[in-house]
C-alpha cells in the first residue's frame, strides 16, 4: 500500500489574520496647534471681537485640517511649519478683527503676519532637505499663503477701499473656477516670476498695513496689477492646453480619491 498524501487545508489559512498597517493620525498634532492658537490669542489680546474671531479660527481649521489630511498620511515635517504659519494667520485674523472694531495692535499685527510670511520661505527648504515633498504639502503651503493674503487685505482694504480685496478674493475666485473648468486644475509650469509676485503680495500688504510708507495705495494698486497679470498668464497657457473634448484634464492627483476631496490639488 502507499502511503496517504497529506492535503493542506487552505481554507484554514485565509482566515489567518494579517498584520495591519498603522493608521497614521494627525489628532493630536492639530490638537496642539488649536491649543497654540488659543494662547497666542492670550498673548495678543485682540479685544472681544478678535477673541471671537480667534477662537472660531482654531475651530474651523482644525475641522478642515482633520478632514483634509483624514487617511491621507501623517504631517511631514515641512507641514509642521506650515501649521505654525495657519496659527499665526489665526493670530493676524483676530488683530484684524480687533482692529476693525476699535482696538489698535497694528505693532502687533505687522510683527505676526512678517513672522508668517518669514516662515513662508522655510516649509518649502524643509521638505526639499527631508526628502518629503508631496503635492499635498504643496496645496497646504499654497492655502496658508492664500488665507495670509486674505486676511492682509480686509485689513488694508478698511483704510485704502474695498478694491484691495481683489488681491485676497482672486485666488479663491480661481480655486471656484477650477471645479466649473476641470482644465484650470491642470499642472502649470514652474515659473520663477508667479513665485515672486505670490511674495510681493504679503510683503506689500504688510507694508501698507503698518502705516508708515507713504502713498501705500499706490503700492498696493501695483501688487494687485501683478498679479492680475501673473493669473491671467496661466489662464492662458491653460486654456490653449485643454483637453479639447471637453474631458476633465490630467492635472495633479488626487492621492488616489475617486472623486475631488477638500484640499486636492488645484493648479495654481
Amino acid at each position: 500500500m502507499t502511503r496517504p498524501m497529506t492535503l493542506t487545508r487552505p481554507a484554514l489559512q485565509a482566515h489567518v489574520p494579517l498584520p495591519r498597517r498603522p493608521r497614521l493620525t494627525r489628532g493630536p498634532e492639530l490638537g496642539l496647534a488649536v491649543a497654540a492658537q488659543l494662547a497666542l490669542l492670550a498673548v495678543l489680546r485682540p479685544g472681544h471681537a478678535g477673541l471671537a474671531v480667534g477662537v472660531g479660527y482654531a475651530l474651523a481649521s482644525w475641522a478642515v485640517l482633520a478632514r483634509a489630511f483624514r487617511g491621507r498620511r501623517a504631517l511631514g515635517p515641512a507641514d509642521h511649519v506650515t501649521l505654525a504659519r495657519v496659527v499665526l494667520t489665526g493670530g493676524v485674523a483676530a488683530l484684524v478683527a480687533g482692529h476693525l472694531a476699535g482696538a489698535g495692535h497694528t505693532a502687533a499685527l505687522v510683527a505676526v503676519a512678517s513672522a508668517a510670511l518669514v516662515l513662508d520661505g522655510v516649509d518649502g527648504q524643509v521638505a526639499r532637505r527631508t526628502g518629503t515633498v508631496s503635492k499635498l504639502g504643496a496645496r497646504f503651503d499654497m492655502e496658508a499663503d492664500a488665507l495670509l493674503v486674505l486676511v492682509l487685505s480686509v485689513e488694508v482694504a478698511w483704510t485704502a477701499g474695498a478694491w484691495v480685496l481683489a488681491i485676497g478674493a482672486m485666488r479663491y475666485a480661481f480655486g471656484a473656477a477650477a471645479w466649473a473648468a476641470p482644465w484650470l486644475r491642470a499642472d502649470l509650469r514652474p515659473s520663477v516670476a508667479r513665485k515672486a509676485v505670490a511674495v510681493v503680495q504679503g510683503v506689500v500688504l504688510v507694508v501698507a498695513a503698518s502705516g508708515l510708507v507713504p502713498y501705500a495705495g499706490l503700492l498696493v494698486a501695483a501688487a494687485l496689477a501683478l498679479l492680475v497679470w501673473s493669473f491671467g498668464r496661466d489662464v492662458r497657457w491653460l486654456f490653449a492646453r485643454r483637453d479639447r473634448r471637453g474631458d476633465a484634464v490630467r492635472g495633479r492627483g488626487t492621492d488616489g480619491a475617486r472623486r475631488a476631496r477638500l484640499l486636492d490639488p488645484v493648479a495654481r
